[in-house]
């Protein structure tokens, strides 16, 4: 039975009985683990007064620190816009919306955060802190698959939604996907698949790699799907060697591969970690060599602009991926920049721009189903496709809940006209030539729980 006198959203009735007629009248089948679905309360944190609290995960110390700053910049700019407040950003280009600026399902949004430290037991802490103390509907953000994928299995566990920040392993909606989260930024397969035909125009067949690689999941799927791509062209692999998070000295790992044969090295490095890599690399004098007849080539398949800014003149010429770019001329992304820009006095980073459009997505679904129950508003997300939010007409793919949409290849701006000018877009690849069969990677979403 259910308590005439609790708001379970708006609109209150509809939203549970859209769930299940089974459902709605069953009171013993609400009495779950944890006590979260007890009579007076069908699902976890069911708003019950004006608000609705939202829980944003992000890194806020360690490797990934730099990232999560922009991330938590871009959460605090989405919920002021969809509150009402400022001039509204995407929600005037997305298309289709039900976002009206008046919170969610008429809700004012309020948010409460969280230090992911870029550590897997941290991430799961403070994400479990939200929801069981702060009463968050719906948590977010993370720079780091390894956190991402924690934290996506401790909020299956506990029947609430994840929209996941950056994480660009392909296990997060691979072997490790789940029904309650969703990943809008890219993975390393669309990486490989993007950077594929610009390597073979650029570099050749012939080339030798020598890759050091972040000992992460996030680091082995962004190898894997390179040396797919690589070797695909016919290029050797000499060497793949882990290194840890946050190292800080990579010499060890870089003085070996100047007699190695290997007229490449690939970084799969993110972050702190690829600036530091990358200034090691230079210093050493790698971009200064030829090697079997070839000048030395570095590449660094997952490129951001704050990791642009610390890398500095070492990054000119070096070809890479990123989700999206604040110079993309689109209403969508540029009505973005316009707000971002005004309220931090510079432009956004993909990051940045990932954690925003993943919190109005959510809130959509949530008017879309019309109700915050979380089964419902999961099946509003599964196969929805939409526009007017950069890189054009995006999926959310029903199967693994992967977004699909153009991969932009980029390229370490050689004569950058300001401090923000960094990468130059050298191909904005059609999402047609980076989807894959949703079944290559295994895994199983699991069920809409209650």
């Amino acid at each position: 039975m259910v308590d005439k006198k609790t708001d379970l959203d708006s609109p209150s009735r509809r939203g549970v009985l859209k769930a299940g007629a089974a459902l709605a009248v069953a009171s013993p089948m609400f009495y779950l683990k944890d006590s979260w679905a007890a009579a007076d309360q069908v699902y976890r944190n069911a708003p019950k007064g004006a608000t609705v609290t939202l829980g944003f995960n992000v890194p806020q110390s360690g490797a990934y620190a730099d990232e999560g700053a922009d991330e938590l910049r871009a959460f605090k700019l989405a919920v002021k816009h969809l509150n009402g407040e400022g001039d509204g950003g995407m929600m005037k280009t997305m298309k289709p919306s039900m976002l009206k600026g008046n919170g969610i399902l008429g809700k004012k949004v309020v948010f409460t955060t969280g230090d992911t430290q870029t550590k897997s037991d941290a991430a799961r802490a403070s994400a479990k802190r939200m929801i069981e103390k702060d009463g968050a509907l719906m948590i977010s953000g993370g720079s780091s698959s390894g956190v991402a994928i924690a934290v996506q299995g401790l909020c299956q566990e506990m029947g609430t939604i994840f929209m996941a920040g950056l994480t660009h392993s392909n296990d997060t909606t691979g072997k490790d996907k789940r029904r309650y989260g969703f990943r809008h930024f890219f993975n390393a397969k669309m990486s490989g698949s993007a950077l594929g035909p610009v390597l073979k125009e650029e570099m050749g067949t012939e080339r030798v790699a020598y890759h050091l690689t972040a000992d992460y999941t996030w680091g082995w799927t962004q190898e894997e799907s390179i040396k797919e791509t690589t070797e695909g062209l016919g290029w050797q692999t000499k060497a793949a060697v882990k290194t840890p998070v946050g190292a800080g000295d990579f010499s060890q790992y870089i003085t070996p591969i100047l007699n190695s044969g290997a007229d490449t090295l690939i970084l799969n490095h993110y972050g702190k970690d690829m600036i530091n890599s990358l200034t090691q690399a230079v210093q050493f004098g790698l971009r200064d060599k030829e090697v079997n007849g070839k000048t030395f080539e570095i590449i660094v398949p997952l490129y951001s602009r704050l990791m642009a800014q610390g890398a500095g003149e070492n990054l000119k010429g070096i070809l890479g991926t990123t989700a999206w770019n604040w110079a993309l001329t689109d209403e969508g992304s540029q009505a973005f920049v316009k707000s971002f820009g005004a309220e931090y006095g510079n432009p956004p980073s993909q990051a940045a721009h990932t954690c925003y459009v993943q919190t109005l997505l959510y809130a959509n679904a949530c008017e879309m189903a019309g109700t915050f129950y979380p089964p419902e508003v999961i099946k509003q997300l599964e196969g929805f496709e939409f526009d007017g939010m950069g890189n054009g007409p995006t999926e959310y793919r029903a199967e693994d809940h992967q977004c699909f949409k153009d991969v932009l290849v980029v390229r370490g701006n050689q004569k950058p006209t300001s401090q923000f000018d960094l990468l130059e877009i050298v191909q904005q690849v059609p999402r047609s030539q980076v989807e894959y069969d949703a079944s290559i990677f295994g895994g199983d979403l699991g069920p809409y729980k209650v």
